[in-house]
């Protein structure tokens, strides 16, 4: 009969995304890890081989998470309505930007497991990129987006908007919401 798991996929995904954001991906440790489980590290290699197996798993599943969470919001407004819940879906999931640059950092000569992970990881950033990229498509079908402006451009300033630092403490809402307003009408008055 085999031993029953001292931990779920949830606990496990929880404590390894708390040491990443933490201490980063050089400091992640099966030791560390087993010690916020309160479990030996035998019963963490007992399922991943290394490291790398455990984040490129742990990465999937926020991926997968997010992606969920991203195909249920409602798609039907207009490109202002839309861009509207992306932002704030963005916020929603502010941590998704810095855990995902994790995967840079594995090594590409490690186990199979892990380079179909990471091959999986890059389809789902493609899927994203393209679901986002419809936002835009659809902005300039409506007209109220400049032609002009790169796709890779617009996506990467949304997207990085969750990068910029609140030093001052504004407001989670008052800063989400100046934030929009720049990336909408921009910074400039307008007589």
């Amino acid at each position: 009969m085999a031993r029953e798991r001292k931990f779920t996929d949830e606990q496990l995904f929880k404590a390894t995304k708390q040491m990443i954001i933490q201490d980063g991906y050089e400091a992640f440790t099966f030791s560390k890890l087993a010690a916020i489980l309160h479990v030996s590290r035998g019963s963490i290699y007992k399922y991943y081989e290394n490291k790398d197996e455990l984040i490129s798993e742990f990465l999937m599943y926020e991926m997968n998470r997010f992606l969920h969470n991203f195909n249920r919001l409602d798609k039907s407004g207009d490109f202002q309505t839309q861009l509207d819940l992306l932002i704030d879906f963005i916020f929603e999931q502010s941590n998704i930007h810095q855990v995902l640059e994790i995967i840079q950092q594995i090594p590409v000569n490690t186990t199979k497991r892990v380079e179909n992970n990471k091959s999986r990881l890059n389809e789902y950033h493609i899927d994203m990129y393209q679901q986002f990229q419809g936002l835009i498509d659809l902005g300039r079908k409506e007209n109220v987006i400049k032609s002009h402006l790169p796709t890779a451009v617009l996506l990467g300033m949304i997207f990085q908007t969750i990068a910029i630092p609140n030093h001052f403490n504004i407001p989670q809402e008052e800063w989400i919401a100046s934030i929009k307003e720049v990336l909408i009408h921009g910074m400039l008055k307008k007589d």
